[in-house]
């Protein structure tokens, strides 16, 4: 009986290590966009909120610059639980040698990219041990720097912007060693993520290529099988008064906040349940062989395509290595849109 009461709190710890992640982020961001406002105008604490404001004001752009990383915050415990709720696993194929900068594009997308972050936000898996002295950054909207408490919490884990600014400050000015993560599909790519679905939005972005040829960065692609595995995703049909409400609703929120709202669930806190939960599906990541690119100030559009091509051709070729191994057919094919 103890046994079994041990394996209950073991699934709960993971579960509750899942869920909280949203509502940290929903909590921190009320506590500045809400509770400052609310010391300065109605309580006596209005100096501490004064001062407060002026030290954001003067560290306003850490997070485009060095940031501010905790090797304590990437270690926690709560991290190894999120890990194992899935489980999600990071695999090398090749060395990264400290010698050089890196840009590691991630893919696909997914509903949350639940890969990306426990990889390489986090040493939950550990990126330090699998790839020493590489440190890694992984970039997001710049929007959720502008909030206090939640960009202090962010850069904790080592998150920058996912800005030519920042970036190229991580890959010029901090020596070699150094690697930014980018998730390149974006918003637009979480919209074609569903299980079983091999397809990745890519054609329309070649700004990694033209900052890897502006920095001399490396490029290096990943894949996370099983990422779209996470979830769910439903699309209303056509004509219908609930297709109309979610097209609208995506259009206002890439608008405003760049990103898209998708419609889909996972489970709930027991399994079987329907909920907002992922499912418990293995996630793992396959960074795959760096691929040199020169370093030219002002890269011309032929030089961009052609490095763009090249770095198709790497994660086609990683993909179909990988692929029957994690969960999809010998016959299933990468599709670039």
């Amino acid at each position: 009986m103890a046994f079994f009461s041990c394996l209950d709190l073991q699934e709960g710890l993971r579960t509750l290590s899942v869920l909280q992640l949203i509502p940290v982020y929903v909590i921190l961001g009320a506590l500045s966009i809400l509770g400052i406002p609310y010391s300065l105008l109605f309580t006596s604490l209005w100096p501490l909120s004064v001062l407060f404001l002026a030290w954001v004001a003067y560290d306003w752009n850490t997070h485009s610059q060095d940031g501010r990383r905790s090797a304590w915050v990437r270690n926690w415990t709560l991290w190894k639980y999120f890990q194992s709720y899935f489980p999600v696993k990071l695999v090398k194929t090749h060395d990264l040698s400290p010698k050089h900068n890196y840009i590691i594009l991630c893919h696909p997308h997914g509903i949350l990219s639940y890969g990306a972050f426990i990889n390489f936000a986090t040493e939950a898996t550990g990126f330090s041990r699998v790839f020493p002295s590489i440190t890694p950054s992984l970039a997001t909207l710049e929007g959720i720097f502008w909030i206090p408490f939640v960009r202090d919490y962010v850069m904790s884990m080592g998150i920058c912007p996912v800005s030519e600014v920042a970036l190229k400050h991580r890959l010029t000015q901090k020596g070699s060693g150094n690697a930014v993560i980018i998730v390149p599909g974006g918003a637009s790519e979480s919209l074609l993520c569903r299980p079983g679905v091999s397809t990745v939005y890519l054609k329309k972005r070649k700004g990694f290529v033209k900052l890897a040829l502006k920095t001399g960065a490396y490029l290096v692609p990943s894949y996370s099988f099983g990422e779209n595995e996470a979830y769910n995703q439903e699309t209303f049909p056509e004509g219908t008064w609930l297709r109309f409400f979610q097209k609208n609703f995506q259009k206002i929120g890439k608008r405003i906040l760049g990103i898209n709202f998708c419609t889909f669930h996972g489970r709930g806190l027991t399994r079987g349940s329907w909920g907002i939960l992922p499912f418990n599906h293995p996630i793992t990541t396959v960074v795959g062989k760096p691929l040199p690119v020169p370093k030219i100030l002002d890269p011309d559009k032929e030089t961009v395509t052609k490095y763009f091509e090249l770095y198709i051709s790497a994660l086609r070729k990683l993909f179909d290595q990988h692929k029957a191994e994690y969960g999809f057919s010998k016959t299933q094919e990468l599709t670039i849109i």
